[in-house]
C-alpha cells in the first residue's frame, strides 16, 4: 500500500497559491488573510473526508479519523501551514497535506487501526510579528499559558486573543487543550531536511531522534556616536566595529573541529544609521545551537569571554537579555525503533541524526511519545523560493510514515 504521490503534489502546488507572491513565494503568516482562506479550504476538505474537525483555543486544526474502538486515544501525524516571508511550499504544508493523504489512502483500502488517527495543522509554527514561535504547540502542551498571552500584541497593534478568536480559537478555550492532550498515543512530523546531510548521502529520509537546544538573546552594544570626519580613530568608540569582532569571535568558535554548536548573529539594528555619524549603538541577536545543554552553555560562556575582552579593547558596554533557552528534547525510542524497523521491512536506506532546527515535534514530546521524518532537500534549500524535495523521496517518506503508522498501531497499548 503507497500514497497517491500525483494527488498529493496537486494539493502542494494548490495550497501554495494562498499567499503566492510576485517573487515566486509564498507568504503566509498566522492569522494573515492568506492563512484564514488556507484554514477555511482545510477545513472544508476534513469534513469531506467525514472527519471530525475541532479547533482547539490556539486555533490548531485537528480532524479525527475513527479506529475500529479497540485501543483508546490517538496516533496523530502533521505539522504546519503557515510561511515564512516569501518561503517555499514544503515547509510545513508537506507534513499535513502527507497526514491527509495518508489517512485518504487508508481510507481508501478499507483499513482501520485500532487507534483513532489525527491529523493536526499547527498554529504559527513559524517565527512570526507576535514572537510567538512554535505557538500552537507549545499552548496545547501547556508551555505558554494565559496569562502570559493576555496583552501580547504584533507590531500592527493587533491582539493575539482578538486574532485567535476570528481564527476560531480563544484564550477562554486553552483549558480544553489540556484534556485533548491526554489521549494523544504518538505524534509524528514529517518534514523537509532545511540541510545537506541527506543528499550528502544520497539518502531519501531520515528518522529524527533528537531536537537540538537553542539559546537565543537580545544583544546591546553601547559606544558613543560622533561626527565621523572629526572624530579620529583613536578616539573612537564604535559599536558597529565592535559588534563586527564580536560575530567573528561567533564564527570562529562555533567552527571548532569537533563542535556540533551552530552560532548565529543576525537581525542587527544600528543606531544612529547615518552615513556621516559613528555608531554609537547596535542591538542584535544572538544564537547558539546544540545537541547537549552543556555543549550550549560551554560555547555561550566561552563566547561572551571573549567579548568581554573585546569590549575593553574598544571602550564599549554590552548588555544581555536572553529570551530563549530552550533545552535539547530527546525523542521516543520506541517510534524511532519502529520507524527504522519499517524502513528495514521497505528495504529502503535510512539516516538517523538530529533536528538543528526546532519543530512541533519537540514540544509535542513533552505529552506523548513524539518522533520526525525528514526528507531530502534539494541542496538544502528552506524558507525560499528555491525549497524542493523530489517527488521519488517524498514518496518514500510518505509509505514510511503510512506503513510505521500501522506498526506503531499494532505495538503500543
Amino acid at each position: 500500500m503507497k500514497i497517491n504521490i500525483d494527488r498529493l503534489l496537486s494539493d502542494i502546488k494548490e495550497y501554495a497559491e494562498y499567499g503566492k507572491n510576485d517573487q515566486g513565494g509564498v507568504t503566509r503568516p498566522s492569522f494573515s488573510q492568506a492563512d484564514h482562506e488556507v484554514r477555511a479550504r482545510f477545513i472544508k476538505e476534513l469534513e469531506d473526508m467525514d472527519l471530525k474537525v475541532t479547533i482547539d483555543g490556539a486555533a490548531n486544526i485537528w480532524g479525527r479519523h475513527k479506529g475500529n474502538g479497540k485501543k483508546q486515544g490517538s496516533i496523530v501525524i502533521g505539522s504546519h501551514l503557515d510561511s515564512v516571508p516569501n518561503g517555499g511550499k514544503y515547509d510545513g504544508p508537506l507534513g499535513v497535506l502527507m497526514a491527509k493523504e495518508i489517512i485518504k489512502t487508508l481510507i481508501e483500502n478499507n483499513v482501520i487501526l485500532d487507534h483513532d488517527l489525527e491529523i493536526v495543522s499547527f498554529t504559527a509554527e513559524e517565527s512570526n510579528d507576535f514572537n510567538l514561535s512554535t505557538f500552537g504547540s507549545r499552548s496545547f502542551v501547556g508551555r505558554l499559558k494565559i496569562e502570559m498571552l493576555k496583552d501580547v500584541f504584533d507590531s500592527t497593534g493587533a491582539r493575539l486573543s482578538d486574532e485567535l478568536i476570528n481564527a476560531g480559537g480563544g484564550l477562554d478555550k486553552f483549558p480544553m487543550m489540556k484534556e485533548m492532550g491526554k489521549d494523544k498515543r504518538a505524534f509524528i512530523e514529517l518534514h523537509i531536511e532545511q540541510g545537506q546531510r541527506l543528499e550528502s548521502k544520497n539518502i531519501s529520509m531520515a528518522v529524527i531522534n533528537r531536537v537540538v537546544g537553542t539559546y537565543r538573546s537580545k544583544v546591546r552594544v553601547i559606544g558613543q556616536s560622533n561626527h565621523s570626519g572629526t572624530t579620529m580613530m583613536e578616539h573612537r568608540k564604535d559599536a558597529l566595529t565592535a559588534v563586527a569582532e564580536m560575530i567573528l569571535e561567533v564564527e570562529r568558535h562555533c567552527q571548532e573541529s569537533g563542535s556540533s554548536v551552530v552560532g548565529t548573529v543576525g537581525k542587527l539594528t544600528v543606531f544612529p544609521n547615518a552615513a556621516n555619524i559613528i555608531p554609537g549603538q547596535v542591538d542584535f541577536i544572538y544564537e547558539v545551537r546544540g545537541e547537549t545543554e552543556e555543549g550550549i552553555q560551554h560555547k555561550v560562556n566561552v563566547i561572551q569571554g571573549a567579548w568581554e575582552e573585546i569590549a575593553r579593547k574598544r571602550k564599549v558596554d554590552i548588555q544581555h537579555q536572553v529570551f530563549l533557552d530552550q533545552k535539547p528534547v530527546v525523542l521516543d525510542e520506541d517510534i524511532v525503533h519502529i520507524l527504522q524497523s519499517t524502513a528495514q521491512e521497505m528495504e529502503e536506506p535510512l539516516m538517523t541524526f538530529s533536528s538543528m532546527a526546532i519543530h512541533d515535534a519537540a514540544h509535542m514530546a513533552m505529552i506523548t511519545k513524539s518522533a520526525m521524518v525528514f526528507v531530502k532537500s534539494i541542496d538544502g534549500k528552506s524558507h525560499c523560493p528555491e525549497e524542493y524535495s523530489l517527488p521519488k523521496d517524498i514518496e518514500k517518506a510518505g509509505t514510511l510514515i503510512l506503513q510505521g503508522i500501522m506498526n506503531i498501531d499494532r505495538e503500543l497499548t
